[in-house]
């Protein structure tokens, strides 16, 4: 919720740049502000210095130590990188945050970041064992363990590390009784200077003491964590509620169990889950409508032990009347919804932002011990009844540790006071039950500004003394911990001009305009995973921040806070910032908050024309399908120039087409000819009408998929009518010519609309253009009765294939060429963000004796016109390689690739040397022939 403007970003490529980059801001005069992937809740990293992002280049695993279970990372390692290199050992990083796919070790260690398993793994505090430091006056330093005799010794030198060694004792040694005293008295904190770690005669150990000081102290470069054996096995026991309480209050029984994991969801987080595609399977196993769900995750080796921790759990819920329902989830396929939900509950909470009321992270990382969690939370539940707020609760309740946070009008000063005090009363109530105000989430600009408070007048003053040793200048990361501002300074909200208004061609009133869809990015970093899923391709391919979700969303908020938005949104350096925006819109679908890079960058490119005129490439690529219809027209004939060297280079020289591409072949016989010329009679009609869009692709270039469509159909009992009219306008959208995609989908919206029988159903074989009906046709459109009644009819063809085949009105051969064999399947993009793959997968695992795989392999790269455009074909295939050529080369020969994309099937043909079918071609193939 707070934004401030740095002076600079430097991105280190080794300490060695970290030392320089230290002596740079304070040649300069400016504080440095280290940050991993920037995703803090609290502030920790902004400020208004050098920002040190550690994230792009320092990012190696060094060492994996499987005898003694160590890793030696660099600071900018994912934990999920870290986990998948430490399980080829059986081995895993015992802190589990839910964003371990973009986290960093060096932003865990930075706020001491726990997750779900901190019950039986503790917190990153526990697993750090030596930190490569550099201190505030560009020194080199490694911190470890070290004995009273070693520690002399190096309080000798007269250097600040030196200095460290000599004083920090000192204060220790003054300061006893108010450390012993003055820390609360539960286990899992990360707020203030863990002061409490050196007191004792154990080892002083300055690398575990600077865990969780949010670089206030040092710059973390390198780190040697402890790893723990991974579990085997994982069983979950989901209990079924009638309300939050009575969920919470199940908790003890659960601990009884000795569980690695006890989490809460409550009705707001189940709500938001079923909004969106991706989660939609999870509503699939629930039993009724449960008002919150308690998941106890059991984790070893021994499965008869886990199903009987499995057993007792249920049965203790059951004897003491907890809950209604106890869902066991034992196999990987029945946990992968409930644990891709759970993960997701701070981004499905953050999407319920409407404009700038959002729900906020200022009381939400207090944590109490479990046996008082549910007085607490009933208590903290009257603090914001009182206030009138509402709020959203899980987390977890192992621990005792929920994260609730209330819905917040930052721009409203009344709202910002009503925030303060519900602020001040839950740091008291957490009080009183000997809690922590901070318990993984650190304390940042949100809560330092309570600690002297919290930790008394003497223990906070030594915090200070501690600050100063470090760092005498209040160089680093100024402001957090100690001498904070005040929780309610440099609030991201109010910092904003009012918006200018200005008329945009695409509709954005649904979220309130251009900029709040752009606004609507709460910067949680999900954009910025690097290993699943398909957001965001173009910053898996370049691990640069302006090319993620997050970055561009940013910028376009920035540019749309000008005085004159029209002419921020044609410069230069923002175009530079959307130019690797593939459109593939999986940030619609994968963006917790929904973010449309793809709606915004369409916009932005069609103010940008409007500005600089409109390149010939993308008109070229705007007229496609004139462009396809002329090719088959003239084809074989259209066909040779892809074959010429010299017609390459000069289509690169002159449009920049690359030649590294092969070209589309067109064909002569194309869908709408057929559809015309054929002869045979169509089968009886018992399904009623059914319209076909003839796409630019299908129709002129891959004909054959289109009347493997059609016959199906026809086999399965529907009137086939053929929409060849027009183009649905998604490549003019795609560059920008918003206009001209306005004109060309009213015409095909009008002409569907007439087609067929009132409701009858629209299929289409390519997803980019089946689903521009259903979505950018309604933005382009909003009032429009026949693009509403268009979107409205749009299915996909898999799901009335799908129907036919259950229904026996299509039969499938056992004995076809696929029987045994294994099909591997890409999904669309398009697809994915705007119904999911289900229905693909569904059709394909009912041809008989196939095995259907998936791939996550995100984006393939090619995004239509994208990987045909010289400057972009680097990237195009980087993407491709990042996943999906690796799978496609390591398929065994007998393999079936399968991919409902042109694009797709493009890329696959031209990075992996493998011919990729379109799902309808097989189901074709595999049908049984007519009685």
């Amino acid at each position: 919720m707070y934004s401030i403007t740095p002076v600079g970003v430097a991105f280190p490529r080794h300490a060695g740049d970290v030392a320089a980059a230290v002596t740079a801001a304070a040649e300069s005069g400016v504080p440095l502000v280290p940050r991993g992937a920037g995703t803090s809740l609290a502030g920790q990293t902004i400020g208004p210095g050098l920002v040190l992002d550690l994230s792009r280049h320092m990012n190696r695993i060094l060492e994996i130590d499987a005898e003694n279970r160590t890793a030696r990372v660099q600071a900018g390692v994912v934990q999920d990188q870290l986990n998948q290199a430490a399980a080829q050992h059986g081995l895993m990083f015992g802190p589990d945050t839910s964003t371990s796919n973009r986290a960093t070790i060096g932003g865990m260690i930075g706020n001491n970041s726990a997750g779900s398993g901190s019950v039986r793994y503790g917190m990153t505090i526990d697993h750090v064992r030596e930190l490569d430091v550099v201190l505030s006056d560009a020194g080199f330093a490694h911190l470890a363990p070290v004995d009273e005799t070693e520690r002399a010794r190096r309080a000798q030198a007269a250097t600040l590390e030196g200095g460290i060694y000599r004083q920090l004792p000192e204060i220790v040694r003054a300061n006893s009784s108010a450390i012993a005293e003055g820390f609360p008295k539960f286990w899992r904190r990360a707020g203030g200077y863990r002061l409490d770690r050196l007191l004792g005669d154990g080892p002083f150990d300055l690398a575990k003491f600077v865990v969780g000081s949010e670089g206030t102290l040092v710059v973390v470069t390198e780190a040697v964590v402890d790893l723990v054996p991974k579990p085997r096995r994982t069983v979950i026991a989901v209990g079924h509620f009638t309300s939050t309480p009575a969920a919470i209050a199940a908790t003890e029984d659960a601990l009884s169990c000795d569980p690695a994991a006890v989490e809460l969801m409550d009705r707001t987080i189940l709500d938001l889950s079923r909004q969106k595609i991706e989660y939609a399977s999870l509503g699939t196993i629930l039993e009724g409508d449960p008002e919150a769900l308690l998941f106890v995750t059991f984790t070893g080796d021994d499965e008869q032990q886990l199903l009987g921790q499995l057993q007792r759990v249920t049965a203790l819920w059951q004897r003491h009347g907890h809950g209604y329902h106890t869902l066991q989830a034992v196999t990987a396929d029945q946990q992968s919804a409930l644990l891709k939900v759970r993960k997701s509950s701070l981004g499905l909470l953050m999407a319920a932002s409407v404009g700038t009321r959002r729900p906020l992270a200022f009381v939400e990382d207090t944590a109490v011990d479990p046996v008082h969690l549910a007085d607490y939370t009933q208590r903290f539940k009257a603090v914001l009844d009182r206030h009138d707020m509402t709020a959203g609760f899980y987390g977890h309740c192992s621990v005792g540790c929920l994260h609730i946070r209330p819905f917040v009008d930052l721009t409203d000063p009344a709202e910002v006071r009503k925030m303060r005090a519900v602020a001040e009363e839950v740091k008291d109530l957490v009080r009183e039950y000997g809690g922590v105000n901070s318990s993984e989430h650190g304390d940042g600009l949100a809560r330092s500004e309570f600690n002297r408070e919290i930790f008394g007048d003497k223990l906070y003053e030594a915090m200070r003394q501690v600050k100063h040793v470090f760092d005498p200048d209040d160089r680093m990361n100024p402001g957090k911990i100690v001498d904070a501002p005040s929780m309610t300074d440099n609030l991201r909200d109010p910092a904003l001009p009012p918006a200018t208004p200005f008329r945009t061609r695409l509709d954005f009133e649904v979220v309130g305009g251009m900029r709040d869809a752009a606004d609507r990015c709460m910067n949680i970093g999900l954009c910025r995973k690097s290993t699943t899923g398909a957001m965001c391709p173009s910053y898996m391919a370049t691990r640069q921040e302006e090319h993620s979700t997050r970055g561009r969303a940013n910028a376009l908020v920035k540019a749309l806070s000008q005085p004159d938005p029209r002419e921020a949104l044609g410069d230069e350096r923002l175009h530079e910032i959307l130019d690797l925006c593939l459109g593939c819109k999986a940030c619609k679908s994968e963006c917790p908050l929904g973010v449309d890079m793809a709606a915004l960058k369409s916009e932005t490119l069609s103010h940008y024309h409007d500005l600089h005129g409109t390149p010939l490439r993308s008109r070229i690529f705007g007229a496609i399908r004139l462009l396809n219809r002329l090719g088959s027209a003239t084809a074989p004939l259209s066909n040779l120039p892809g074959r010429s060297r010299r017609v390459r280079r000069l289509m690169d020289r002159l449009v920049g087409i690359t030649p590294a591409r092969p070209l589309p072949k067109f064909a002569r016989l194309n869908l709408l000819r057929w559809f015309r010329r054929r002869t045979s009679p169509a089968p009886p009609v018992t399904q009623g009408t059914v319209t076909f869009l003839a796409d630019s692709f299908t129709t002129f270039t891959e004909p054959d998929i289109g009347r493997a469509a059609i016959e199906l159909l026809e086999r399965a009992g529907w009137q086939v009518q053929l929409e060849g009219g027009g183009c649905c306008g998604r490549s003019s959208l795609s560059k920008g010519l918003v206009d001209d995609a306005k004109d060309k989908a009213r015409k095909l919206a009008h002409s569907l609309s007439a087609t067929g029988e009132p409701g009858s159903p629209i299929v289409g074989c390519e997803p980019s253009c089946l689903m521009t009906l259903r979505d950018e046709h309604l933005a382009l459109l909003p009032d429009d009765v026949a693009v509403k009644d268009v979107a409205g009819r749009v299915r996909q063809v898999e799901e009335l294939l799908g129907e036919a085949i259950d229904d026996g009105r299509l039969r499938l051969r056992a004995d076809s060429w696929l029987a045994g064999r294994r099909l591997l399947y890409h999904g669309h993009c398009h697809q994915k963000a705007e119904v999911g793959t289900a229905a693909t997968i569904a059709l394909l695992k009912r041809i008989p004796g196939v095995q259907v795989d998936e791939l996550d392999a995100g984006c393939c790269g090619m995004a239509g016109s994208f990987g045909f455009e010289s400057e972009h074909y680097d990237v195009s295939m980087t993407v491709g390689n990042d996943r999906l050529f690796p799978a496609v080369k390591a398929a065994s020969e007998d393999t079936v690739l399968v991919a409902t994309g042109v694009s797709c099937r493009q890329q696959i043909a031209h990075g992996g040397r493998r011919r990729a079918s379109h799902p309808v071609e097989l189901i074709r193939s595999a049908l049984d022939s007519p009685d």
